[in-house]
C-alpha cells in the first residue's frame, strides 16, 4: 500500500571580470568626506540560490571609501545595470546566455556605507541566472557574467557634495550560503564541498547530498567545477540552513560531485563516495551512527545504491525522484528488485505524480513497494510560493522540509534516526 500525501496548498567564488580602472587610494577614512573625488569603484555580484537555481539578486558597489553618502540622494533610477552572460565552453550552437538590462528596484546603503542596488528577480525569470543548461549534454555550466553599471544622476555626500563616478570594475560573485561550503578533493580525484556546523561539544551528524545529473562533470576542456552542486538548486543548502542545523543539532553536510553521472557507473562511484565519508569522519567529529544520505534524480538513484552497497553505513536515506528501472528497453534495472528488498536502511522516498522525466510509478512507487518498512510522499505537482516548477523538481520540497507523515517532517525524521 502506497502512502500518498497531497501537495500543500500554501505553498562562489569568482565570476567573469570586466576590465576597469583601479580603485583610488584613500589614505585616511576620516578625511574621505572632505577629500572625495570622482573615481572608479569596484562592485560585487550578490547571488542567492532560489528554488529554481541561482540568480544575481543585487549588486554591492564599493562606495564607502569615497565618503559617507546621503541615502536620500539614492533612487532606483540613480544607476542602470546591464547584464551579459555567455557559456564558458562550446555549446554546439545552443544559446544559453543573455544580453539585457536588469531593472533596479531599489538603491540603499548597507551597514558599511556601500551602495546596494536591488535587482528585479523571480523564479523562472531569464536574465538573472548564473547557470546555463546544455540540453545536448544534460549539464549545467557556470556562465561567464559581465555586468555593466551606468550612473544616471550624481549621488551626494552628507556634506552636500555631488559625486559622479568615472567607472565601475566588476569583482567576485558572492553567495553567502554557497560560500559557507569549503572546497575539497579526495584522493580518488573526486571533488566535494563541505559545510561545517558551528563548533560545539560532541560528535555531529553527517548529511551526504548526492546531486542530480545536471550537476555532474564529464564535459570537455576539463570542466569540473564543483560549484553547480550548490547553485543549481537548494538540495544541499537546505541542510545547512539555520532551521535544519537546529533540527539536527548541528550537522556536517558533504556534497560529492560525480566525474560524470552517478547512473553511468553507480557501483564504481559508491566506494569513491564512501571514501569521502570516511575522510570527513576521520578529520571531523562525525557520529558514525548518524550518517544520512539524500539525493535527487541521478542522486536519488545513487542514494539507494549506497544503501545496497553499504547496508550498515547510513542511519536514514531520502531518495528523491530516483531511478531504479532500466534506462532503456533490454537493459537490466539500475537497482534490481532483489537489492531493493534487501535494503535495511530506513528509507523515505519522494516524488511528484506529474514527473515526466522519471516515471514515479515505475521507480519511486515500485521501490517503495519492495523496500521493507519504507515510506513515500507523492505530490500532485511541484509548486512552491505560488510558482509551479517542472514535475521532476520534487527535491524542492525536501530542501524546504515539506514532506511529512503522522505530524513528522522529513528532516526531523532523519535527525531521529540512529544506526
Amino acid at each position: 500500500m502506497v502512502k500518498a500525501f497531497s501537495r500543500r496548498t500554501a505553498l562562489a567564488t569568482g565570476a567573469g571580470v570586466t576590465a576597469g580602472l583601479a580603485l583610488p587610494s584613500i589614505a585616511h577614512a576620516a578625511h574621505a568626506a572632505h577629500a572625495a573625488q570622482p573615481g572608479s569603484v569596484g562592485f560585487t555580484l550578490d547571488a542567492e540560490t532560489l528554488d529554481g537555481g541561482e540568480q544575481i539578486t543585487s549588486i554591492t558597489v564599493d562606495t564607502a571609501r569615497i565618503g559617507p553618502i546621503d541615502p536620500a540622494s539614492l533612487t532606483a533610477g540613480t544607476f542602470g545595470v546591464h547584464a551579459k552572460a555567455g557559456s564558458p565552453i562550446d555549446t554546439g550552437g545552443q544559446d544559453i546566455g543573455y544580453d539585457l538590462d536588469r531593472p533596479v528596484t531599489a538603491a540603499r546603503l548597507d551597514h558599511h556605507g556601500d551602495i546596494v542596488l536591488e535587482l528585479s528577480h523571480a523564479e523562472g525569470r531569464t536574465g538573472g541566472n548564473t547557470l546555463g543548461y546544455l540540453t545536448s549534454r544534460s549539464r549545467n555550466v557556470r556562465l561567464d557574467l559581465v555586468y555593466t553599471i551606468n550612473q544616471n544622476a550624481p549621488v551626494r555626500l552628507r556634506n552636500g557634495r555631488p559625486v559622479t563616478l568615472t567607472g565601475f570594475t566588476q569583482g567576485r560573485l558572492v553567495n553567502a550560503e554557497a560560500d559557507a561550503f569549503t572546497h575539497h578533493t579526495a584522493r580518488s580525484g573526486m571533488k566535494y564541498r563541505l559545510y561545517s556546523p558551528a563548533a560545539r561539544h560532541g560528535r555531529r551528524p553527517l548529511v551526504v547530498w548526492l546531486h542530480g545529473g545536471g550537476e555532474g562533470a564529464s564535459l570537455p576542456d576539463g570542466y569540473y567545477d564543483n560549484e553547480t552542486t550548490l547553485r543549481a538548486n537548494r538540495g544541499a543548502l537546505g541542510f545547512a540552513t539555520r532551521e535544519a542545523q537546529a533540527i539536527f543539532d548541528g550537522a556536517y553536510v558533504v556534497v560529492p560531485q560525480s566525474t560524470s553521472a552517478w547512473m553511468d557507473d553507480g557501483p564504481r562511484f559508491a566506494p569513491l563516495i564512501h571514501e569521502i565519508i570516511r575522510d570527513v569522519s576521520r578529520t571531523r567529529p562525525v557520529d558514525p551512527g548518524r550518517v544520512h544520505v539524500a539525493g535527487c534524480s541521478n542522486g536519488g538513484y545513487m542514494s539507494l545504491k549506497m544503501t545496497t552497497v553499504y547496508p550498515r553505513t547510513f542511519a536514514a536515506s531520502v531518495p528523491i525522484c530516483g531511478v531504479v528501472a532500466a534506462r532503456k528497453a533490454g537493459d537490466p534495472p539500475l537497482v534490481p528488485d532483489a537489492e531493493l528488498t534487501a535494503i535495511t536502511t530506513p528509507t523515505w522516498l519522494v516524488a511528484s505524480r506529474d514527473d515526466d522525466t522519471v516515471d514515479p510509478q515505475a521507480n519511486t512507487v515500485h521501490a517503495h513497494e519492495l523496500i521493507p518498512r519504507s515510506q513515500v510522499t507523492l505530490y500532485d505537482d511541484v509548486t512552491w510560493n505560488g510558482h509551479r516548477f517542472p514535475g521532476h523538481w520534487s527535491w524542492i520540497y525536501v530542501a524546504r522540509n515539506d514532506p511529512s507523515a503522522d505530524g513528522t517532517h522529513v528532516w526531523q525524521w532523519m535527525a531521529r534516526k540512529h544506526r
